[in-house]
């Protein structure tokens, strides 16, 4: 975001903030029907780069200082702060969906495409996600897997240190600071990397194999 200057009034953002909310509502309800379940992260990073492609092409209908694509690009970090996220997190998302609009050669990206030609109401972010459907790598099934696992060793490592710590200060007051430490790491890694290696064959073979 520090490259796209706001050169532009809010009233040409607010317009094109309106009807990026109402258009998206539309898409929505249509997706939310089918039931499909993927990672969040993806869900909602293919729908900020399909709003941009709708809210680019009505940008083209305004009197903008702008490009519409940069006017889109400001709209669409208002709806995320709109949404409850802080500035600077909003600034970060915005940066990300930048680097992922373009693919190689300039082109943008089919999603970019997809929301540019989309009408209101028609089925076209429905046809996104459906294209993905069959994809593990950004099923909902694998991302909870990931989380369920990052939050073990998280939270399984630190109790494996500290209790390590602890034994060894109780019954062992005379080691140093460096052994202490050593073993409280050594207690962690003897938990997260089975953990580790585990979830990797799950991977393999429940996930990898599948796809």
């Amino acid at each position: 975001m520090n490259d796209i200057k706001l050169k532009t009034t809010d009233s040409t953002h607010d317009i094109c903030v309106t009807y990026g909310e109402k258009f998206l509502a539309g898409q929505l309800s249509l997706v939310e029907s089918k039931g499909y379940d993927f990672a969040p992260p993806f869900k909602e990073m293919t729908i900020h780069l399909y709003l941009i492609g709708v809210m680019w092409r009505h940008g083209e209908n305004l009197d903008l200082a702008i490009s519409p694509r940069d006017h889109a690009l400001e709209s669409l970090n208002k709806i995320l702060v709109k949404t409850g996220m802080s500035n600077r997190s909003a600034a970060k998302r915005i940066s990300l969906l930048k680097d992922l609009s373009q693919e190689t050669g300039s082109n943008e990206a089919d999603v970019i495409n997809s929301g540019y030609q989309a009408s209101m109401n028609d089925n076209s972010l429905d046809m996104i996600f459906d294209e993905h459907r069959d994809e593990v790598r950004v099923s909902g099934a694998l991302w909870r897997f990931y989380s369920r696992g990052k939050r073990f060793m998280l939270l399984g490592g630190g109790a494996a240190a500290i209790f390590a710590i602890f034994f060894v200060t109780l019954y062992s007051p005379t080691s140093s600071g460096i052994t202490i430490l050593a073993l409280g790491l050594l207690a962690a890694a003897l938990v997260v990397m089975p953990t580790f290696i585990i979830g990797v064959l799950v991977y393999r073979i429940k996930f990898k194999k599948k796809n």
